[in-house]
């Protein structure tokens, strides 16, 4: 924490702190943890956007770049005397020479994080066994369950589980999908029935080789996986359909011609598949963006899951 903040942010890239905390704790050191509080006339990140500064570890974003380098000098003065800091950038902050371009007003919690905090360990078991969390917080004291009772001036963030996208199939369609999923913060994983032992050449992809009712069964369908169906093979897509679409993941995805999907359907309802459950499924799979290309079915793919994602953390 004693150097400036790189040129280049890629420390940005990751929006869920959770493993960047988690790996500054490990290390046995504290860490500071960085939360917005609260926004005036809109801003560029949401409540509960968070960072985390530790020794060696920067990671998160709050402004898009305006208040970053300042934060982390705070951050290294919490880290030192263990004080929690309100910061306020914008309207009525004492540092009026960092200007917020979006007009918006920003204010942030630092709290240092031990690494035997009773509450980060809990946030990490809750992580692990894929449950939500609620982070309550006032900098000085704080607490993480599946249900806690805020106390007055406490920040509360709830953190869901990461949510996950298997992606059935091998082509370079598919491939994009994976890519970009990962990429987009996704646990993915890749699955190509019979496929090649080898794994595909993806970054933070994981791979399955197995039949679709047997991959989708490991990987878990619970309420935060998306499953992409884009195999070109109908008793394939098939399979997979009959086991994802009665799950409860929330969103299952179908690649194929528009002029096939009745057939599809019918074939799914002779074999047991409810209206509800057929309600869940998008096809053909993504956004209306008109692009065919791999790269550009994938961006419609993705985007459409992230729509989703974010409609249910509104509601949260």
């Amino acid at each position: 924490m004693d150097t400036p903040l790189p040129d280049w942010p890629d420390y940005g890239l990751a929006d869920d702190q959770r493993p960047a905390l988690r790996k500054a704790l490990a290390a046995g050191k504290p860490a500071v943890l960085a939360t917005i509080a609260a926004l005036g006339d809109g801003g560029p990140r949401p409540v509960g956007t968070q960072m985390v500064f530790a020794e060696g570890v920067v990671s998160g974003f709050l402004s898009g770049g305006c208040v970053e380098g300042d934060v982390a000098g705070h951050a290294r003065a919490c880290l030192a005397d263990g004080a929690p800091r309100r910061l306020v950038y914008g309207q009525g902050s004492p540092w009026p020479d960092i200007r917020l371009l979006c007009g918006a007003r920003i204010e942030i919690l630092l709290e240092r994080v031990p690494p035997d905090d009773a509450a980060a360990a809990g946030l990490f078991r809750l992580m692990d066994a894929r449950r939500p969390a609620l982070w309550v917080s006032d900098g000085e004291r704080r607490a993480c369950g599946e249900a806690i009772e805020p106390w007055h001036g406490a920040l509360v963030r709830r953190h869901d589980p990461v949510w996950r996208l298997a992606v059935i199939g091998g082509d370079p369609t598919a491939l994009a999908i994976a890519q970009l999923g990962a990429q987009s913060g996704f646990e993915t994983t890749l699955v190509r029935p019979r496929g090649p032992a080898a794994p595909p050449p993806l970054t933070g992809v994981a791979y399955r080789r197995d039949d679709p009712a047997a991959a989708l069964t490991a990987i878990g369908l619970d309420g935060w996986t998306a499953v992409a169906v884009c195999s070109h093979d109908l008793e394939t897509d098939h399979a997979a359909l009959l086991t994802a679409l009665p799950s409860a993941a929330p969103y299952v995805g179908l690649l194929g011609a528009r002029k096939r999907l009745a057939e599809r359907l019918a074939l799914l309802r002779r074999d047991g598949i409810s209206e509800t459950d057929l309600k869940k499924l998008r096809a053909p799979i993504g956004l209306d963006l008109g692009g065919k290309a791999p790269w550009e079915v994938a961006v419609a793919a993705v985007g459409e899951v992230i729509g989703l994602r974010a409609s249910f953390e509104t509601r949260s």
